[in-house]
């Protein structure tokens, strides 16, 4: 596909999918700060990249959400020989679209929440991947069942093309600080390479029909707890503790989130790569918090390790 050629039907119909997904997510995230703060909107910041394709990039920041960015992207071209060669499929010339999010609240009680649901195609290969998980700064069980419920919910919507039990542990591998032994939260679902099979009448619209419904699911799995915890008093130790932990954000995906090295490698636009990186963090020096506090509890469901399995690569 070159800089200016039309998109194929399917590709077309995938762009159209993550934007209606990036849609829905906003207007329940814009709902939210209508409920709870005084209406503040997303901004549109609409790029284009000049190997080919471009996306809208789309922040938030209001009483509700501090920083939160809802990106989709559409874009093609050709990927270098080392990167290409990491990617199921053949050649060069690649195509990818996606909508990808991350929500960081003002409330060190709501959780920071993260999905995306993405169509690739290198060479002859054709997949989707995706999934949401929730990186809480205090611990509610409630919360954890809560929103990993409603992403079981969605699985078995799509029984024939998903694997919640494969999905879910699968995510707690793939969102694991190896240097701090640490989850990056409570979980989720993750998922990679869900081929295409152009032998299967009706699959090809499955798939785009899972990611479509991952809008959904998102806004079932993340908003219930944000409206639970949005009130909570918060006191200055909270808000310092919610920045040290959002330096364990910022960690993780610097050094091993898949989707910010592919929009490097494939020469994404920077600041909308980055838009998943917190505005205030803090990072300390061998802070621990005391037995029995709340912020201890935390990170003893985090500290547990991962299930067994191959880790995502």
């Amino acid at each position: 596909m070159d800089a200016g050629e039309a998109l194929t039907p399917v590709q077309a119909k995938a762009s159209a999918v993550v934007r209606a997904v990036q849609d829905e997510i906003c207007g329940a995230l814009e709902a939210v700060e209508a409920e709870f703060g005084e209406g503040a909107r997303f901004k549109d910041d609409r790029w284009v990249r000049a190997a080919g394709g471009g996306g809208l990039t789309r922040i938030l920041s209001g009483a509700v959400v501090e920083k939160g960015g809802v990106n989709t992207s559409v874009v093609h071209g050709e990927l270098s020989p080392d990167f290409a060669a990491q990617l199921p499929g053949s050649g060069a010339r690649f195509f990818a679209t996606g909508v990808s999010l991350v929500i960081h609240p003002t409330n060190p009680h709501v959780p920071t929440s993260h999905a995306n649901f993405r169509y690739i195609e290198h060479g002859e290969k054709r997949w989707i991947g995706g999934g949401g998980d929730l990186t809480p700064y205090y611990f509610h069980e409630e919360d954890k069942a809560h929103f990993h419920a409603a992403w079981q919910a969605y699985c078995a919507d799509f029984p024939a093309i998903t694997d919640y039990p494969a999905w879910r542990d699968w995510c707690d591998r793939y969102f694991f600080l190896k240097h701090r032994g640490e989850r990056r939260g409570v979980g989720g679902i993750f998922f990679d390479y869900v081929e295409v099979d152009p032998a299967q009448p009706g699959h090809e619209d499955a798939l785009l029909a899972l990611l479509r419904a991952g809008g959904r699911a998102f806004i079932d799995a993340y908003l219930p707890i944000v409206r639970r915890r949005v009130s909570t008093p918060v006191t200055p130790e909270q808000r310092r503790w919610q920045e040290l932990r959002r330096g364990r954000y910022v960690e993780y995906n610097l050094l091993y989130d898949r989707g910010t090295v592919f929009g490097l490698k494939t020469g994404g636009r920077v600041e909308s790569i980055l838009m998943s990186l917190p505005p205030h963090v803090q990072w300390g020096y061998c802070e621990e918090p005391a037995a029995g506090t709340p912020e201890a509890r935390l990170l003893e469901e985090l500290r547990q390790p991962p299930p067994p399995g191959p880790v995502a690569s």
